[in-house]
């Protein structure tokens, strides 16, 4: 049985140490959460997956790793400081503050159920900040909304330190930030939280095909590298298109409450590099942009063979990674019942998504040479790095297996007293519960191949 509501998750997640809220112990704060030590791995490993498939698996995408902190011009002429709001209203009884758009019953309270709400008003989202040692306390800078802004000022160094010719990419995984008045969903809609998006700089009489291209390749990351199955995602096009955009959708997740966006796909022209460049009036923009005085470079590419310069359109892939992570949970999330009529609640991961890759059991921690065995099968495995490996030694071989199958450890090895007289050991794993006896010198081989293969 899978996760019936985000709050199954929820629980997992404070009892397993995947995720807590924020400043807990001080009542928390709304829209803030930690990652524990295994929500940490997870995000890693989903991060990485996504850095491999981009960067690592091709060879005409660059990586950056821009600040999070930018000079307010980037956002003036980004559009973001004059239209980066959300339309919310207002209950006039309870003071709850909602987007229309997301509301149960727009002429009803979500929270009181009251029908005294106000009309829409435009609510800024970007977290401004007042820096340097004489700041009167005006906002000068901002975290920034996005990381996609950052990668198209930083077009031209990466053009000159990595030249590509088009089509070629610029990819980042980083913390955003925004002022959400309502955040919702756990961590589905969060103040702060990761992004993983790529900037896909193409000659614009291609924009079509690698719209198209990049729905299907993203699409196909989902199912193959997360394992979410192909009837739980969707692309939506979106109804009412931004003003920079010329095609936009979203792969939307079955969420238990319905299907969601966890990654946009957009058309965005050449509106960015459009806005951010000096001497706007040399090229042919078609996008509308702001008049920019302050540019200091021209953001532009030059043919190589017609010796044309010209601003790039731009298909940009963007993924949410907090909702990538809740996403990959909830699927992986099953109870089980048992022949013994007990049940059990098991994560299903992809192993190499698993936070704890194997799990080394001594059948008994009270016998000094099991505890030995175990801590030299754990070094072995360490050796290999594949990711965190775990030594338990509470002494109930039960609930160690209990412990892992939440966490989502693909297998665990016992160490028992048979293991000193013959050099074997029991390989137990996770999604069948079969046991296993192997030789204790081809356990590292074993582990090997439960990870590469990566199924479920």
């Amino acid at each position: 049985m899978p996760a019936k509501t985000v709050n199954d998750i929820v629980a997992l997640c404070k009892r397993r140490g995947f995720i807590f809220t924020g400043s807990e112990i001080y009542g928390g704060l709304g829209g803030a959460y930690d990652y524990g030590p295994y929500g940490v791995e997870l995000m890693k490993n989903i991060r990485n997956a996504w850095w491999n498939a981009m960067i690592y698996s091709r060879n005409d995408i660059e990586g950056l790793d821009a600040a999070l902190i930018s000079n307010r011009l980037m956002w003036k002429y980004s559009g973001h400081e004059g239209s980066f709001s959300d339309p919310l209203v207002e209950c006039k009884k309870c003071g709850t503050r909602m987007r229309q758009d997301k509301m149960k019953d727009p002429t009803k309270c979500d929270n009181c159920g009251s029908t005294d709400i106000t009309e829409p008003r435009a609510y800024q989202l970007m977290m401004g900040l007042s820096i340097g040692a004489t700041s009167d306390g005006a906002i000068n800078a901002y975290l920034r909304p996005e990381t996609a802004t950052t990668t198209y000022v930083n077009f031209k160094n990466v053009m000159d330190a990595c030249p590509h010719k088009l089509p070629f990419g610029i990819a980042q995984i980083g913390k955003a930030f925004r002022n959400e008045i309502s955040p919702r969903g756990f961590v589905f809609r969060m103040r702060e939280f990761e992004q993983a998006e790529m900037q896909y700089f193409i000659n614009p009489s291609e924009d079509e095909k690698y719209f198209e291209m990049w729905k299907q390749v993203r699409m196909a990351w989902w199912i193959d590298t997360l394992g979410i199955p192909a009837e739980k995602l969707r692309f939506t096009p979106h109804e009412k298109l931004a003003h920079y955009a010329k095609a936009a959708g979203d792969i939307e997740y079955e969420f238990p409450d319905g299907f969601d966006e966890v990654e946009g796909i957009h058309n965005r022209q050449d509106f960015d590099l459009g806005s951010h460049t000096k001497s706007q009036k040399e090229f042919k923009i078609q996008a509308k942009v702001l008049e920019n005085k302050d540019s200091t470079v021209k953001l532009a590419y030059s043919d190589p063979q017609t010796g044309e310069s010209f601003i790039p359109f731009v298909i940009e892939t963007a993924m949410g990674v907090n909702r990538a992570m809740l996403a990959v949970m909830l699927d992986a999330y099953t109870e089980e019942e048992l022949p013994d009529g007990k049940s059990r609640i098991v994560l299903k991961l992809k192993p190499a998504l698993a936070p704890v890759k194997a799990a080394v059991i001594p059948l008994a921690r009270n016998v000094p040479e099991l505890v030995t065995m175990a801590n030299g099968i754990e070094n072995d495995l360490r050796k290999l790095n594949i990711g965190r490996i775990e030594l338990e030694n509470s002494g109930n071989i039960g609930k160690n297996y209990r412990r892992h199958d939440e966490i989502g450890t693909p297998v665990c090895i016992t160490v028992d007293h048979q293991s000193l007289e013959d050099n074997t050991v029991t390989l137990r794993y996770r999604d069948s519960m079969k046991q296993e006896r192997v030789k204790i010198s081809d356990v590292p081989q074993k582990v090997m191949e439960i990870i590469i293969k990566n199924e479920k």
